[in-house]
């Protein structure tokens, strides 16, 4: 399903992810301000793959039809989880994120999920909750690939709609 929304940052459109958008989502996550620091070494080698997009409901947020990738997400259904979610640096503060957020819930509730599990990057537990995520716990590290532990929040999903 595709989706255009126009808001303040211009119109942005939300697709499912094609394996040919690997490198360009692999090359968003390496380039995060956000895993600068201490968290880098979790995305240095980090690969959205073809095969990983074909797996699980890969949706990529784009400026207006098909311009630059702006941020995506991706959904696992068993168990439910939004695995990841990035926005590019020079797109935040625009809403992408809540967009996608938005559009996840739209997704899991069609999928007939209650609730999805996401086990947020520590500084990014704020947004989270900023968008209706309530925190249940706290994921241990898993050394060495993560030396931090990590809130874990979950969205609860109305079957009417929340609102987004």
């Amino acid at each position: 399903m595709n989706r255009s929304i126009t808001g303040e940052g211009g119109s942005v459109s939300i697709r499912r992810a094609v394996a040919r958008d690997a490198k360009r989502l692999t090359r968003l996550v390496r380039g995060s301000r956000a895993y600068e620091g201490q968290y880098a070494a979790m995305v240095a080698g980090y690969r959205v793959g073809p095969d990983y997009i074909e797996t699980h409901r890969v949706f990529v947020a784009t400026d207006g039809h098909d311009g630059p990738t702006l941020g995506f997400y991706s959904l696992v259904l068993a168990p439910p989880e939004l695995d990841l979610l990035f926005v590019a640096d020079q797109a935040q503060g625009r809403g992408v994120g809540r967009l996608l957020v938005a559009h996840m819930r739209s997704e899991a509730r069609a999928a007939g999920l209650g609730r999805v599990r996401v086990v947020s990057h520590p500084p990014a537990e704020g947004f989270y909750r900023s968008v209706g995520a309530v925190h249940i716990g706290t994921a241990s590290a898993t050394p060495p690939a993560v030396v931090w532990d990590r809130p874990e929040l979950e969205f609860h999903i109305s079957a009417e709609g929340d609102g987004y």
